[in-house]
């Protein structure tokens, strides 16, 4: 198992609703906000690095759709993954 499909695997264990849970929402944004976290380092290397930009804008975008469907859906879980995942920062729930 290479590292990535560790953290994967670790990531999905720690935000999963059960066991064997991969599709629920709390994991779809856990997995995005890793990508995006990695994405976000290379582009600080990569200053100029359109194609990544695009995707990482996409990813984002993808992820702040979830997380409303979230905040409709339940209000309770989505600020518990917020905070765990400290993806809002100070302003909470925008």
């Amino acid at each position: 198992m290479t590292s990535t499909m560790a953290s994967k695997a670790d990531t999905i264990a720690q935000n999963g609703l059960h066991t064997s849970d991969t599709g629920s929402a709390d994991v779809q944004i856990a997995l995005l906000t890793e990508r995006i976290r990695h994405l976000t380092e290379h582009m600080k290397v990569n200053k100029k690095d359109a194609h990544t930009r695009r995707g990482l804008l996409q990813l984002v975008g993808r992820r702040n759709r979830l997380l409303r469907y979230l905040k409709r859906k339940d209000l309770a879980r989505y600020g518990a993954l917020i905070e765990k995942l400290e993806i809002r920062g100070v302003r909470g729930g925008n």
